[in-house]
């Protein structure tokens, strides 16, 4: 039987008197049929169908995510870089996330699916999907506003319909946000968004945002082995009411992999820089859950796992989110014209990990601080 979001949420009317909360017309209020999500696995288990209703979008399950492209991680060449978006897609990880202010991001994308359009087949290009994500200012959220700023996403990227737009929002002390996602849902009912969907919003926002009656088919937020925070009240959320969860630092920008094995960071240069900034970023997580000796004892692990199914370090770490409650998919930052990981990324969809594999890893991760009281919920990282 189908759950409506009032059945499923019942402390989603306790949070009305303490939320401002603006109904949406009676054509988008939420119930069983318009707010239940529902994921379903393609049979060669590398895409996967997140829907809300009528609407519906088919991603693969691990991203090319395009931070990288905005800076800090080596010189892109513009060239260099559409090159390897297309190896990337011809070997089928045709999914492409990105933001308004990941630098050239957007632009790239845009040369990217017109040499797709001349030179691969149309049926190619149907499996081809890019995310971007508006991150705005905390602002009066107006129609025009909104309108413009998706506008530009959509000349950037050249698409007359993005397939998916993430949200973001910086202070929820201004209710501004609800403006921003009912003027999106606007855009979308005109056939220049596909999908709507957040980013970084905790559960307490998304469970307003649901009650709002706002479409949203999934939220983009971090997690790893390290940082399960998702799966202590996000997911429960999502299972739910069928939102799902878009993963990304589910490698720890690199540190979730051999060249940090049995190294120790607090002697100067006895081990790899942290020359990134998402290495910088998740080193300081690491720092927050345990310190760099539990992390060894994690990589050792992961190790021990990766040897046994012949596979790395990172590829056992995306198994293992993508495996949790509620994921729809996982994030791997991809550098552009500067390095390439497909044959490992493909080696995630072939691996099946056992009981004992995820007992291990359990038995490791218990063992670091509950994050979620040293940080707070998914996105409050941004908010502290």
């Amino acid at each position: 039987m189908a759950v409506t979001i009032h059945n499923a949420l019942p402390s989603l009317n306790a949070l009305k008197s303490k939320s401002i909360i603006r109904n949406r017309p009676e054509s988008r209020r939420v119930s069983a049929n318009s707010v239940r999500c529902c994921q379903v696995a393609t049979s060669d288990k590398q895409s996967i169908t997140v829907s809300n209703g009528n609407d519906s979008l088919e991603i693969c399950r691990v991203l090319n995510g395009m931070w990288q492209t905005s800076g800090g991680w080596g010189r892109i060449d513009r060239d260099d870089a559409v090159d390897a978006m297309l190896r990337y897609a011809d070997a089928g990880l045709t999914t492409f996330d990105m933001a308004d202010h990941y630098g050239p991001a957007e632009d790239l994308y845009g040369i990217f699916i017109n040499r797709v359009r001349r030179e691969r087949p149309p049926e190619f290009l149907d499996k081809v999907r890019g995310l971007t994500k508006w991150v705005p200012p905390p602002v009066k959220m107006t129609s025009s506003i909104v309108r413009e700023s998706i506008d530009v996403s959509r000349r950037r990227m050249d698409v007359p319909c993005l397939d998916m737009l993430q949200f973001h929002w910086w202070d929820y002390s201004n209710p501004g946000y609800l403006d921003a996602l009912n003027h999106l849902t606007d855009l979308k009912e005109e056939g220049k968004i596909k999908t709507v969907a957040l980013t970084n919003f905790d559960t307490e926002r998304l469970r307003i945002i649901l009650e709002n009656g706002i479409p949203v088919v999934s939220n983009q937020v971090q997690h790893s082995v390290v940082d399960m925070r998702p799966q202590q009240k996000m997911a429960e959320l999502c299972q739910l009411t069928g939102v799902k969860l878009i993963t990304y630092g589910t490698v720890m920008g690199g540190l979730l992999s051999e060249k940090f094995l049995d190294t120790n960071l607090s002697i100067p240069f006895a081990g790899p820089p942290l020359n990134t900034p998402s290495l910088q970023k998740y080193k300081r997580m690491v720092d927050a859950w345990g310190g760099w000796s539990q992390f060894q004892v994690l990589l050792q692990t992961l190790k021990r796992i990766a040897s046994k199914h012949g596979v790395s370090i990172p590829v056992v770490a995306v198994r293992y989110i993508l495996d949790q409650p509620a994921v729809a998919g996982s994030m791997i930052g991809v550098r552009l014209g500067l390095a390439e990981h497909i044959q490992d990324t493909n080696a995630i969809f072939m691996l099946s990990l056992d009981e004992d594999d995820v007992n291990s890893i359990q038995e490791v991760t218990k063992k670091g601080k509950d994050l979620l009281g040293v940080i707070g919920d998914c996105g409050d990282e941004y908010r502290r």
